[in-house]
């Protein structure tokens, strides 16, 4: 019995110490839990609403906005890598399942290569991309609750 009683406890001690290691990994997310664990979900926002975030702020604006560009890096980067890939699947195998497989990978490769040359194209590692899309969530959060 009482090596029961210090098995849990032993594995009580791994959880807490895997639970702190992921906690402070992703302590990240602590930005936006206030605006994804709310009672009443935030609307949604449209691209005239993102626009004239940009031009109302002009410290967090020009920031966000960059960082919008960088998703058509991820975008094109996405379809050629997914295009590509399964092309050179198909053109090898001949296997419809093959092929679609390399396209899923291929579109994953591709939007993450797209966002690194995006972020060298852009130099997104200068700016903080995170403060401006918290920014924006704030400004929101204030304008769809009718305190702007």
């Amino acid at each position: 019995m009482g090596e029961s009683s210090s098995s849990q406890s032993f594995f009580k001690k791994q959880y807490e110490g895997f639970r702190e290691f992921w906690t402070e990994r992703f302590s990240f997310l602590e930005n936006y839990a206030r605006f994804v664990q709310r009672e009443k979900p935030l609307p949604s926002w449209s691209d005239s609403d993102v626009e004239e975030f940009i031009a109302s702020d002009p410290v967090h604006g020009p920031t966000l906005n960059t960082t919008r560009e960088a998703v058509n890096f991820g975008l094109t980067g996405s379809v050629i890598g997914a295009v590509s890939t399964a092309g050179v699947a198909w053109k090898y195998s001949r296997s419809l399942h093959g092929a679609g497989l390399s396209f899923l990978a291929g579109g994953v490769f591709g939007w993450t290569f797209g966002q690194e040359v995006a972020n060298h194209w852009l130099q997104l590692y200068r700016l903080d991309t995170m403060a401006a899309q918290v920014k924006f969530m704030e400004w929101w959060e204030k304008k769809s609750e009718g305190q702007s």
